[in-house]
């Protein structure tokens, strides 16, 4: 049966301050955790019981930044006894950019959960803009 998912909740209880990342958190993941963090506790979105799901989701994205940098500092292909091959990283980050997108989705930081719509209403295209083509 189909049907339309409807976004997520607000909190019941939720903190009355935005919480600080954990300690641990590498960098990258900080760094997302302040931006997702904040959006989500402003849309009343964030509680104890959604806490573990935006650590899991900032360590993802701190992950696929970490293995672009990686893989911008050594190159997207490794020379192997077996000839050239992608960077090992290349498919960790793969991993991590679909965790990421699927823990945006449960916590609703993505656009569609949120309920925006792209393009404005009256264009029901396909998102292409024939000027730019030409």
């Amino acid at each position: 049966m189909k049907g339309v998912k409807g976004g997520p909740n607000e909190a019941a209880n939720p903190p009355r301050r935005c919480p600080s990342p954990p300690s641990w958190l590498a960098p990258h993941a900080k760094k997302e955790w302040k931006r997702a963090a904040k959006e989500l506790h402003e849309r009343r979105l964030l509680s104890d019981d959604t806490l573990a799901t935006l650590e899991s989701y900032c360590v993802a994205v701190g992950q696929v930044r970490e293995f672009e940098e990686t893989m911008q500092a050594e190159g997207r292909t490794v020379k192997t006894d077996k000839g050239v091959k992608p960077h090992p990283a290349f498919r960790m980050q793969g991993n991590a950019m679909r965790e990421a997108r699927l823990l945006a989705a449960e916590l609703g930081l993505t656009p569609h959960r949120r309920g925006v719509k792209g393009g404005n209403d009256e264009d029901e295209g396909d998102g292409w803009d024939p000027d730019l083509l030409a």
